[in-house]
């Protein structure tokens, strides 16, 4: 049985109605209350749930598809939608996944967490949001015991406030988010870059090894989810994408 909805404490008294309803199901959906693939409530569930007319609920559902945040099944119902991103080719990857599916045992490290301020010097976009909290974390994902990535990352705590509260010891900060955090934007940039001398001690490569570095900027309606950095060895690690020309 779907979750009950309760209006939510935020909405102004001159709201619309319609208003009001999206108001309720966007905060469920941004939350990660509601995963991937959840159900949203039937139409009749809606309209007995806030006393509207169909044409109010389904104002609503259109404009939730719409933005990307819903997508209709035929006969079977409206389902919160899987993140879309604006490249065809590369999809955001979970390296304890992708490892394990290549036959590796993975371990994860946690080395440094730090909740501070946004500063001028963060990427671009973070560093323009004034007043913003982000959680930063460094970390090492190995394969086989092999150091194979050095990850450099930034979560937003105005966007996603819980992540303050979660043991990155223990699971790794990308599949976290991946898990719990609904995305509906994605940026990637790859680039080669030569390990510096930090770099190269994390990964067990010699200083100006080549290292694959792929950066990654996540939106939720707008607001930025986290923005990361990974260094991979160049040794170790590659990307490879299959793909048909668009008609």
């Amino acid at each position: 049985m779907p979750a009950t909805l309760r209006p939510s404490p935020l909405a102004e008294p001159n709201q619309t109605l319609s208003h009001r309803i999206r108001t309720d199901l966007e905060a469920k959906i941004l939350s990660g209350d509601w995963a991937p693939g959840h159900r949203i409530p039937f139409e009749h569930e809606l309209m007995a749930q806030y006393g509207c007319a169909r044409m109010t609920v389904n104002k609503v559902i259109a404009g939730l598809v719409a933005a990307g945040l819903i997508e209709r099944r035929r006969r079977a119902g409206s389902f919160v939608a899987q993140p879309r991103i604006h490249s065809a080719v590369l999809r955001i990857p979970d390296l304890p996944v992708e490892i394990a599916a290549r036959g590796e045992i993975y371990r994860y490290q946690l080395i440094a967490r730090k909740r501070r301020p946004v500063r001028q010097d963060d990427p671009a976009g973070l560093a323009d949001e004034e007043g913003v909290e982000v959680l930063e974390l460094t970390c090492l994902h190995y394969a086989n015991g092999r150091p194979l990535a050095l990850e450099q990352r930034l979560i937003s705590l105005s966007t996603v406030p819980g992540a303050a509260e979660v043991d990155f010891a223990t699971i790794a900060p990308g599949s976290w988010l991946l898990q719990h955090v609904p995305w509906t934007e994605a940026e990637h940039r790859i680039s080669a870059r030569a390990a510096t001398a930090r770099v190269a001690e994390a990964l067990g490569v010699a200083k100006g090894a080549a290292c694959l570095c792929l950066e990654r900027r996540t939106w939720r309606s707008g607001e930025t989810v986290t923005h990361v950095r990974q260094l991979f060895r160049g040794d170790a690690y590659d990307l490879v994408a299959r793909f048909s020309p668009q008609g």
